[in-house]
């Protein structure tokens, strides 16, 4: 299929022949058959992208702190790497579209195949032949609106929000500062309201279309206060609506004057908020925020799994705020057409961006136009892999997020006598990024693509952690190794499955707990390998937060953080003692804060061989520390880890240095290892029963931290 996409570090824009997206459960695939190019936004996006890298970083400058605070931590060659898998990606354009239901998921059960339906959101409603678009980012479309109207809804919804937000009533006098297309379709739907509306733009041609829409009078910024005076007779207007975009402060000044006494002021465009206090102050004005179109928006319960608020409680909803656009469109009450001064065909869209980036002509609503494909499912796949020679490894990916770019695919890649043969992903715009940056023979946005090929020897499973198992086991039962990025599984029903599944395959079981591959861990367990006693280890992670809607903390999808990480740490200690665990008991530190997540815990484990390990995993704590400090105690003698860079052992009273100075947590030898297992035909580096092991002490941590007993570790439930 066909989409408009643009590389983030050259700023080449053109459109792509892309695999379209995999359908969820709970959402839909959409056939495209208009979507709107939001010429302000859209603009913004594009010209980031073009400007060179110090303009990039001055306008992300929270990425640039990231990048800092990670070259602190990792090191310049772990920085490098992800940084350049960051810029290499290319981005999708596009967030209102509109067309006609192919598949619907098994959560979607609203939507039949053959729907008419408008649809919202970036990185969803792009510019693309066929789309994916979660159920509360979709509505129907009523049969009096035409698709190409219907393109128009999610920036109709992002003006309703903005007249929401303002709360006009019948006869009341507004007036919309900036007359782009949110601008508008404001004076459009302000009209449908029963208002009275004054339009303002520099730009004479915006005022004059500001008329045809229904605006009862126009004026440039200069001529602003006069005509604002003339029409309500000299008090000001009742409400402004600000929805022009530009880097000063001069609409929200404009706004002022403009305002009648306790008026509403309502920002809706991105523009500059150096409030003039004295008349915000003498007028006793209310000044109010807009955000995008309506309430949901950015809350992934609401967007992304379907959860919808209450009618009672939260009346206007973005859904709700796009239904309600859609039957004024049906009603004949906004009028598309009015503003559409462009079509293209999806195919020309780069001649749609240059009218939008270097002018020559006047523009509002842009529009992009699609052929209409037989098929939603006629090419999962893009290009065919080639042969293997006699003697190469050919190495898939199913999953091609930032950790597989940054961390895995840079290390794969360098490995001697492999072929990577295909990568997918739940996007085809990620799956084909990652094909061209790491020169994957193909890629797909289906995963059956990847298992059911016999080029596919070994298999990366880089996926969020609830498919882990899942795929781990189907890749198993055709004979292929796998290596699962950590966790393996998030439920002791899917461990039991993948377990099983790894017992009678021919093929190796491999996660990726690679700090017991890390040099320094390797040089310590040798200074421990006559010991006589059991071990006492303190593990102490400063993890940092997480944001509270972080799909690691849902229960279903991730886990949580102690199944998504705190595995990691109970691997390593499994190694240094050569023992299981036995017992595992944890507790949660509570947070207090409005929308803090409890994910710091203190977890104590006992072992098969007496040895006792204790895991501090902070997340409140100051980024600057090292993530992680291990100290262990043994028959006398101390060794330390600080974040893997350096460390320790104290024996007789004298001090060893341990390690250099650059981080390595082992994650080249892990991969290293495994790769050569896999050609050896010998066992995985890590035993089936310490992989068990590690998932089954998770779940246990898990559930003692939300029950507050002891929990025992039967590794018989899984192994028997």
């Amino acid at each position: 299929m066909k989409q408009v996409v643009q590389n983030f570090r050259s700023g080449q824009l053109k459109v792509e022949e892309l695999p379209p997206p995999a359908l969820r459960p709970g959402g839909v695939l959409v056939r495209t058959a208009f979507s709107l190019i939001s010429a302000g936004t859209e603009r913004t996006i594009v010209e980031t992208a073009q400007s060179s890298l110090i303009g990039k970083a001055r306008s992300r400058p929270d990425l640039v702190r990231q990048v800092v605070d990670t070259f602190k931590r990792e090191g310049l060659s772990s920085t490098y790497e992800k940084v350049k898998a960051r810029l290499s990606q290319t981005k999708e354009l596009g967030y209102s579209a509109a067309g006609t239901v192919v598949e619907v998921g098994t959560k979607a059960a609203e939507f039949r195949v053959g729907d008419r339906v408008a649809c919202a959101g970036a990185g969803y409603a792009s510019h693309a032949e066929v789309i994916y678009v979660p159920r509360n980012l979709c509505c129907k479309i009523p049969e009096a609106a035409s698709l190409e109207a219907a393109c128009y809804t999610t920036v109709g919804a992002i003006a309703l929000q903005g007249i929401r937000q303002a709360d006009p009533r019948l006869g009341e006098a507004v007036a919309v500062i900036g007359l782009g297309l949110v601008g508008q379709l404001t004076v459009q739907l302000l009209k449908a309201a029963g208002c009275r509306v004054l339009g303002i733009d520099i730009d004479q041609s915006a005022c004059e279309l500001a008329r045809k829409s229904g605006a009862d009078a126009v004026a440039d910024s200069a001529s602003a206060q006069a005509a604002c005076a003339a029409l309500t007779d000299g008090r000001g207007a009742d409400c402004i609506v600000i929805t022009a975009a530009t880097k000063t402060s001069e609409p929200i000044e404009l706004s002022a004057e403009l305002a009648r006494d306790r008026a509403r002021v309502v920002v809706v465009g991105l523009v500059g908020m150096d409030v003039p206090r004295n008349l915000f102050y003498a007028k006793e004005i209310e000044l109010r925020l807009s955000r995008s179109y309506g309430p949901g928006r950015y809350d992934v319960e609401y967007e992304e799994k379907g959860t919808d608020y209450p009618i009672g409680y939260v009346r206007w909803t973005e859904k709700r705020n796009m239904e309600a656009f859609l039957h004024l469109v049906a009603e004949g009450k906004v009028n598309t057409d009015l503003l559409t001064t462009h079509r293209f065909e999806v195919a020309r869209a780069a001649e749609a961006y240059d009218l939008i980036l270097n002018g020559g002509q006047r523009y509002c609503g842009i529009v992009l136009e699609y052929p209409q494909l037989d098929s939603a499912k006629a090419t999962k796949t893009a290009k065919t892999a080639k042969p293997l020679a006699g003697d190469e490894l050919g190495i898939s990916f199913i999953g091609a997020g930032n950790f597989a770019r940054g961390v895995l695919l840079p290390i794969v890649r360098r490995q001697a006598k492999l072929q990577l043969v295909g990568v997918g992903a739940a996007t085809g715009l990620s799956a084909k990024n990652t094909a061209e940056q790491f020169g994957f023979s193909y890629s797909t946005t289906d995963y059956q693509e990847i298992l059911s090929d016999e080029k596919s020897q070994l298999v990366f499973i880089a996926t969020r952690h609830d498919s882990h198992a899942q795929i781990a086991a189907e890749a198993l039962r055709r004979d292929k190794h796998v290596f699962v990025e950590k966790p393996l599984a998030i439920t002791a029903e899917s461990l039991r499955e993948v377990i099983a599944a790894a017992r009678e395959s021919n093929g190796l079981l491999m996660v990726g707990y690679n700090r017991r591959f890390a040099p320094i861990a390797k040089e310590i367990k040798e200074s421990f390998s006559s010991r006589s006693g059991p071990m006492t280890i303190v593990y102490r992670v400063n993890a940092g937060e997480l944001a509270s809607d972080h799909w690691t903390h849902d229960s279903d999808e991730g886990g949580g953080r102690i199944l998504g990480e705190v595995c990691h740490f109970i691997d390593f200690v499994q190694y240094m003692t050569d023992a299981l665990p036995v017992r595992v008991s944890a507790e949660r530190v509570s947070r207090r804060a409005a929308g803090a997540v409890d994910d710091s815990a203190v977890i104590s484990m006992s072992m098969s061989d007496g040895s006792v390990c204790s895991i501090v995993y902070a997340a409140s704590g100051d980024s600057s520390l090292g993530k992680e400090h291990v100290e262990i105690f043994c028959d006398g003698s101390v060794a330390t880890i600080d974040d893997f860079k350096g460390g320790a052992l104290i024996r007789n009273r004298k001090t060893t240095k341990l390690g250099g100075r650059a981080q390595d947590k082992g994650h080249a030898a892990e991969i290293a290892a495994f790769v050569e297992a896999t050609r050896a035909g010998g066992d995985s580096p890590i035993g089936l029963e310490s992989l068990a092991a590690t998932t089954l002490a998770s779940l246990a941590a898990v559930e003692s931290a939300n029950t507050g007993r002891a929990v025992s570790v039967d590794l018989n439930s899984v192994l028997s």
